[in-house]
């Protein structure tokens, strides 16, 4: 990847350039039976799509909070990139209360209400699909937002590296701390551009997010990533491990 790159904004515009067609995350639900493979230029225009949305009918800017209350899934890492496009903060399980915008799954949204700005919601539905019964009282639902959205996105104003990027874990690191702790993290588990890293850790630790999207995606590599793991045997996953080809298990 590009050694000059210092957000994650920076290394997916440098694994696009690079290699469009491949695969970036693999996402599986165990617990249903999904199985969704994007690639990265697939990956990218969500990105984009999710970062105009944020930018344009929501309002952020640069240093707003964003409380994210997702758990590991491909969206999640979708809103993760699009907010260090538009340069947004984005607090892993955050407080609603003292966010300036809340992005919440279907089990939080009671306590995403507390947020008194914009609000989103994500069914979290095979194929990105949205709520049946339409959106949550207070919310915007995702699905029905996002797709009417640019396919480019330019931010109205430049992202500083050296801004806060990410709350994980009561830690707070700048877009470009974040991305040199990839780096290290990468080259501490031997990631290449040929990796591709399985993993069923959540988002809501540093470990779980650098498995799961910034170490292979700051090595150039993929991820398939795992939600409700635990519910498959060891012979299915061993299956998998194969099927996916696997270099890493984290």
């Amino acid at each position: 990847m590009n050694a000059t790159d210092r957000t994650p904004a920076d290394l997916l515009r440098s694994a696009l350039a690079a290699d469009p067609g491949r695969p970036l995350v693999t996402f599986y639900d165990d617990a249903t039976g999904e199985r969704v493979e994007l690639s990265v230029a697939t990956f990218a225009n969500w990105v984009a799509k999710t970062a105009n949305l944020l930018q344009g009918d929501l309002g952020a800017e640069p240093g707003d909070r964003l409380a994210l209350l997702l758990p590991a899934h491909w969206q999640s890492a979708v809103w993760l990139l699009a907010c260090s496009s538009v340069g947004v903060v984005a607090e892993i399980s955050g407080d609603p209360a003292g966010a300036d915008l809340v992005v919440s799954g279907p089990d939080t949204l009671e306590q995403g209400l507390a947020c008194q700005g914009e609000r989103v919601a994500l069914a979290l539905r095979p194929l990105g699909g949205r709520f049946p019964q339409g959106p949550p009282a207070g919310y915007a639902d995702y699905a029905v937002e996002v797709p009417g959205q640019g396919d480019r996105f330019a931010p109205f104003a430049p992202v500083n590296a050296d801004d806060a990027g990410l709350v994980v874990g009561g830690e707070e690191l700048s877009y470009a701390a974040l991305t040199a702790r990839a780096r290290e993290d990468a080259v501490k588990l031997g990631l290449g551009a040929d990796a591709r890293v399985l993993t069923g850790l959540g988002y809501d630790t540093w470990d779980g997010l650098s498995a799961g999207l910034y170490g292979p995606l700051a090595a150039g590599g993929s991820v398939v990533l795992c939600r409700n793991l635990d519910r498959l045997s060891a012979q299915a996953l061993a299956q998998r491990t194969e099927s996916e080809r696997v270099t890493h298990t984290v």
